[in-house]
């Protein structure tokens, strides 16, 4: 579960800059105003010292308009300079600009993904489109060095074994990743069971990639706590996770079953984010509902091991939009792992795709998200109101926090059900 709820990059910054740059644009053309009218004020209310003939009088009118247009144009255009030199600070902050290929260090198979390729066959007649463009996340021209280590590799040879990098790429915001032409390590999946068996079976230590892991097997990352949601939660035989979504411990324990029947026997499909070890999407498999699970491997080979167990494992750090239709799922279920790093922004950008993701009338569960302090409740709280999702459970209480300071800490627990939208 631990996957999910790290702190990725600064999402403010972007929301800091922007509104730096839109206050000053702002207060510069709030001057330019005052500073028009101003000159307008001075141009028609002045009285000249001594009496002057009419033409006079009227050729100083027209100088006095001419000078305040040459003002005001002159104006303009600063404005207009201005807000070019803003938009190419922010451009410059925010990794807009393309990546550099010109870089002595930028790798050849980079340089070559890349690059624009014409389509073999022309124009396409559906949508127009007449060239390939390479998809890959802004954030990754901050990194090029990095990135550009992440594609050394050998053209239709073996990939290197170094998926860490890759994850560290992500958890940067540079992703899809543009390594394409290599081919990855493979393990042996010898061992495994076949559904639905597979369920709650123990999984071998020798069907998953263990490099780059301080634990090189199961034994060692189960007397491990990698997040709060992950205790012991590889091992499914003696551990919490044969009673987890079946028997409640706490009043903040939701039972699947009691959940389900909220939905009216509507929930067929679901998503959830952060599913640790693939618990949750076990037990909906048990009632014949399809859950992809989304998670990292921190720390541990969290999406190897959902597979070997016969489930969908979704490999993608929150800050990606998920890579689904409108409407799609019936029901969303997540936990602390919606606490992405903390940022109200950023946090606010997931509820929308959560909310995007779930069609109307289908569920959203949030089970045992821990508050940190009041604060940190009342943000969650007014963010779910402004959906203005049905209430059908919503419960506070205390958990240890036994991952953190030890100490009882305030939990909320919720089914909130999507409203349907004009």
């Amino acid at each position: 579960m631990g996957s999910v709820s790290l702190k990725i990059g600064d999402g403010t910054a972007r929301f800091q800059r922007a509104t730096l740059c839109s206050s000053a644009v702002n207060i510069l053309m709030i001057f330019s105003v005052i500073t028009t009218n101003l000159f307008a004020l001075y141009a028609f209310t002045a009285s000249p010292n001594q009496p002057q003939h009419s033409l006079l009088h009227h050729n100083n009118a027209h100088k006095n308009i001419s000078l305040i247009s040459e003002q005001v144009s002159l104006i303009l255009r600063e404005i207009d300079l201005s807000q070019k030199k803003l938009a190419q600070m922010e451009k410059e902050l925010l990794g807009y600009e393309s990546i550099d290929l010109s870089r002595p260090n930028i790798a050849s198979e980079l340089k070559l993904f890349l690059q624009r390729h014409q389509l073999p066959l022309g124009k396409d007649s559906r949508t127009g489109i007449t060239e390939m463009v390479p998809s890959v996340g802004h954030t990754c021209e901050k990194n090029s060095d990095f990135l550009s280590q992440f594609m050394n590799y050998k053209v239709f040879g073996a990939c290197p074994d170094d998926w860490s990098v890759a994850q560290k790429l992500i958890l940067k915001g540079c992703e899809p990743l543009p390594r394409r032409r290599c081919f990855a390590k493979t393990v042996s999946k010898a061992g495994w069971y076949p559904f639905p068996d597979s369920l709650w079976k123990p999984v071998g230590n020798k069907t998953v990639n263990w490099s780059g892991l301080n634990c090189k097997n199961f034994e060692c990352l189960n007397g491990k706590k990698l997040s709060r949601e992950c205790i012991g939660c590889f091992d499914l035989v003696h551990g919490n996770e044969n009673v987890r979504f079946v028997k409640a411990k706490s009043k903040n324990d939701f039972l699947v079953d009691d959940v389900m029947a909220l939905g009216g026997g509507g929930v067929r499909v679901g998503l959830d984010i952060g599913g640790g070890s693939g618990s949750f999407a076990a037990r909906m498999a048990d009632r014949n509902v399809t859950v992809v699970t989304s998670t990292l491997n921190v720390d541990a080979p969290f999406s190897e091991f959902i597979a070997a167990r016969g489930l969908f494992p979704l490999y993608l750090s929150l800050d990606h939009r998920f890579p689904f239709y409108d409407n799609v799922f019936d029901l969303v279920h997540a936990s602390s792992g919606l606490d992405v790093g903390g940022k109200s922004e950023k946090l606010e950008f997931l509820m929308f795709d959560i909310d995007r993701v779930l069609r109307a009338g289908g569920l959203f569960w949030l089970d045992n998200f821990f508050c940190a302090n009041e604060e940190k409740k009342q943000t969650l709280t007014r963010l779910i109101e402004r959906f203005g999702y049905k209430k059908l459970k919503w419960v506070v209480g205390e958990k240890v926090d036994s991952v953190g300071s030890g100490k009882p800490e305030v939990v909320l627990s919720a089914v909130l059900q999507k409203p349907v939208r004009a």
